[in-house]
């Protein structure tokens, strides 16, 4: 999947005017502004190790249930399998996307035009990954949102092939590839978390 075309800004070579000193009402207003700048980028952090993910034989994710409630933090066994059982276990594009880190055709998937209300969860191992409240139409032809249903439950990770630098997002608890994210999306988070329908499967929600 690629990312839409960004223009490099133009320098200006112009030397900057002087201003005033600021008041202290113009001081405090710019901390404010910081603070809220801060807080949307933490959004755009790589997900964040646990102690429990040490531990290669376990992880920690948030839990939903199957009414999309948040359950809470647990710790759980890392999911492993063999090549030969993910292969039994998938689809031909599921196995592909998720184990091989292949990207499925856009407008191809099941999920990209979907619009029900639900979770999208790892089609590997059924971690929550995704909420229809953050879905949005990004006019890609892939499944996309503007945030993870829980920071815990992916990885972000640099991808460097097909000779460019993107950010690879991948499932804590298995470590299927889904998709990448990019800084293009809507506000508030401005990213656009642009998925495999294949990787996921949509639980629909009344």
């Amino acid at each position: 999947m690629n990312s839409n075309p960004r223009n490099p800004n133009s320098q200006n070579s112009e030397p900057a005017a002087l201003t005033p000193a600021p008041t202290r009402r113009a001081f405090l207003a710019g901390a404010a502004g910081l603070a809220g700048v801060a807080a949307l980028w933490s959004f755009r952090r790589p997900a964040t190790v646990d102690a429990a993910d040490n531990n290669p034989g376990t992880v920690t994710i948030i839990q939903f249930g199957p009414d999309g409630k948040k359950i809470g933090k647990v710790t759980v066994p890392r999911v492993i399998k063999t090549d030969a059982e993910w292969k039994k276990q998938l689809s031909p594009i599921s196995y592909d996307v998720t184990r091989h880190e292949g990207t499925e055709r856009a407008y191809t998937g099941d999920t990209w035009n979907l619009h029900d209300k639900g979770l999208y969860r790892c089609i590997c191992c059924d971690n929550a990954l995704f909420s229809s409240d953050t879905k949005f139409e990004s006019g890609t032809g892939w499944p996309s949102f503007w945030l993870p249903i829980a920071r815990e439950n992916i990885i972000e990770r640099t991808d460097s092939s097909l000779g460019m630098i993107r950010t690879a997002v991948i499932c804590r608890e298995c470590n299927a590839h889904l998709g990448h994210v990019f800084e293009d999306g809507p506000r508030p988070t401005g990213l656009r978390y642009c998925m495999n329908s294949a990787a996921m499967h949509f639980v629909k929600l009344a």
